[in-house]
């Protein structure tokens, strides 16, 4: 059996990539790494999990409540946070009825930010700056003012704190957790960008669910509670909740087909290695 220190060298073949960092933790700490870890780069939709992890914070503490009325009309925070609310990936003008479809929106993420940020009454950078960041350490992730939807930076030691978070919730009760992490609005059809069409394409509130995909970007061996998200930067973060780890990953070339190749082959390796 391979050992995570191997699984995680298969980076170094990842064509066209000069700059990598990997790494994959526990509920408790970092258990193995490779590559540069101070690589610091645009983490493109990763960003949509600190997003939605602040939301979550703003609804247990009372700020937004998760059915109140935000974006198109008759959608809601929870529609929002689930890619259910209606909006195409870019674009003001919803495509489709609340709850009908499963779209992928950055859209609906920088409406929901700002929201939030209304009901809080303060600049939302800020709020996720107290509610998210500053609570799990993560000091070289830079939020601020950037597009809540896919323009945070950030690096592997930040992002396996967020999934150590993932995976043993402090800054949010278990219930909260749970209904974050499961399938939201069940049994909607939509598209994965850059991947294909599924039915159903299931996501919780923020992250997207593996459950049984075929010809997905975490691999074959995950099992189906696995949640996380891909970034058009070359990017990744997932939990395998099963198995109680979490992995990341951070490249120098953008999502392509190179990454359907590598990040499946990658994430199977290290699930493969897990003690």
């Amino acid at each position: 059996m391979s050992s995570l220190a191997d699984a995680l060298a298969l980076v170094d073949d990842f064509e066209g990539v000069d700059q990598v960092a990997v790494g994959v933790t526990d509920a408790v700490e970092t258990v193995a790494e490779h590559g540069d870890q101070t690589f610091r780069p645009r983490i493109a939709s990763v960003t949509k999990l600190i997003t939605s992890m602040a939301v979550w914070v703003a609804y247990e503490e009372g700020t937004v409540d998760l059915d109140e009325p935000a974006g198109p009309e008759g959608s809601t925070v929870r529609h929002l946070l689930a890619h259910a609310a209606g909006y195409p990936f870019v674009g003001e003008t919803p495509i489709a009825h609340p709850g009908a479809r499963r779209i992928y929106s950055n859209t609906g993420y920088r409406v929901l930010a700002a929201h939030v940020a209304g009901r809080a009454g303060m600049a939302w950078g800020d709020y996720v700056q107290e509610a998210v960041l500053d609570p799990l350490s993560m000091a070289a992730t830079g939020y601020g003012e950037r597009d809540p939807s896919k323009d945070a930076v950030s690096t592997v030691p930040d992002l396996l704190r967020l999934g150590r978070e993932l995976l043993r919730p402090t800054l949010v009760g278990a219930a909260t957790h749970q209904m974050a992490t499961t399938v939201a609005f069940p049994s909607l059809a939509g598209v994965l960008p850059d991947i294909g069409s599924f039915d159903p394409n299931d996501w919780g509130l923020g992250p997207e669910l593996r459950d049984h995909k075929a010809g997905h970007w975490t691999g074959t061996v995950a099992g189906p509670r696995l949640f996380g998200h891909f970034g058009g930067s070359g990017t990744f973060l997932w939990v395998e909740p099963d198995l109680g780890v979490a992995c990341c990953f951070l490249g120098d070339r953008d999502w392509g087909a190179w990454s359907m190749e590598a990040f499946p082959r990658l994430s199977d390796a290290v699930l493969h290695a897990v003690p």
